[in-house]
């Protein structure tokens, strides 16, 4: 006994609403990135240089190849010291 399409149009809506949501999520994400992917699983030594890249590029995921930092960034210090055992 087959089964009327009227019955298989809201699951088609439910999956074309995920799939929108999907979609737009993933837009929204690479955009807050510059256009790059997210990243994922992040260690304390990848905020620290992302840490780093925000303050010599202003943005999170920009990266600049000069090999001389720009003024003013030789007197902030970036790296954060471990509070010591007492």
């Amino acid at each position: 006994m087959p089964v009327p399409f009227e019955a298989l149009l809201p699951y088609a809506i439910i999956v074309a609403m995920f799939g929108a949501t999907g979609a737009g999520l993933a837009t929204i994400k690479t955009m807050q990135n510059d256009g790059k992917r997210p990243r994922y699983s992040v260690d304390q030594w990848d905020r620290q240089m992302m840490d780093r890249d925000r303050r010599l590029t202003g943005r999170v995921r920009g990266q600049i190849d000069r090999p001389e930092a720009p003024a003013g960034f030789e007197f902030t210090n970036g790296w954060k010291l471990e509070k010591r055992f007492s």
